[in-house]
């Protein structure tokens, strides 16, 4: 892997890599609790056919300045959508295929609103618009559910970081669930606790019929957090262009780790490389 360009800025708060020379760009955006190692048995791969840029939101345990997640400005989806713009412009990066895990698939689909011109495609994994359930919409979650998740972050956020990693994580992987259980404690407690209720209380099903980015949304089979027909849902409300594929086998939240061989193989026949 070759690692490129000299970071400062924004990009370098936001501990942002470019790596590797192919003709096309990249980026990789992590979801809540991670950082971008959760990208690592892919990237050897991805970096080969493209430049790609890896980074870490401001509400990671990997930032060094913990204090520059303000919860009252980050209160949405938006202000992040605004990070990823002012990020590839700061970089001059772009247009890229936009790979967003989880809560990034939001960010993107909302960055991509803003600034078409910036992304050729957008690849939402294990995404979701709204996870509470409701009248016409099955989201995974009861809203009872997510009040007891954020009642269990807020009372003891160590123990609730254990065991959320060995459910949300294929438990056939233990370093894998490993890995996330370490990133989630590297949070902020009071970071996690402001996130998640935005992250598990939104409703961005008005973004999907705004959106013009050719989209191929990616859902691992068997994700307790993500079921397989939200993954249908967004295809059939999005604006523009776009495919489903699901990865049958994939358990868990996290195709990334541990499903990776599955996840490339698709991604390779999506964007033909």
């Amino acid at each position: 892997m070759v690692v490129n360009q000299k970071i400062s800025g924004l990009a370098a708060t936001m501990n942002a890599k470019i790596i590797g020379s192919g003709e096309r760009s990249m980026v990789l955006a992590h979801g809540f609790g991670c950082d971008q190692s959760v990208w690592d048995k892919i990237i050897p791969v991805l970096s080969q056919s493209f430049k790609v840029l890896v980074f870490d939101w401001l509400f990671s345990g990997a930032i060094k300045d913990q204090s520059l997640y303000d919860p009252s400005k980050y209160n949405s989806f938006d202000p992040f959508s605004d990070d990823l713009i002012a990020l590839l412009e700061e970089l001059k990066f772009g247009p890229v295929v936009f790979v967003g895990h989880s809560l990034s698939g939001m960010i993107g689909f909302a960055a991509s609103i803003k600034r078409p011109d910036l992304f050729t495609n957008l690849i939402p994994i294990a995404a979701s618009p709204r996870y509470i359930n409701s009248e016409d919409y099955k989201g995974g979650f009861e809203s009872k559910d997510i009040d007891t998740l954020i009642t269990n972050i807020g009372s003891n956020y160590e123990a609730w970081a254990v065991a959320f990693a060995s459910i949300v994580v294929d438990s056939r992987d233990s370093l894998s669930v490993q890995r996330f259980e370490k990133c989630l404690k590297k949070m902020k407690p009071e970071t996690a606790l402001a996130l998640a209720k935005i992250v598990f209380g939104s409703d961005e099903r008005e973004l999907l019929d705004q959106v013009s980015v050719p989209c191929h949304v990616i859902q691992p089979g068997n994700d307790v957090v993500v079921p397989v027909s939200v993954a249908y849902f967004m295809q059939e409300k999005i604006k523009g262009e776009s495919t489903v594929d699901i990865i049958k086998d994939a358990m868990g939240h996290f195709p990334q780790m541990t499903s990776h061989i599955e996840l490339l193989d698709v991604m390779r026949r999506l964007l033909e490389f």
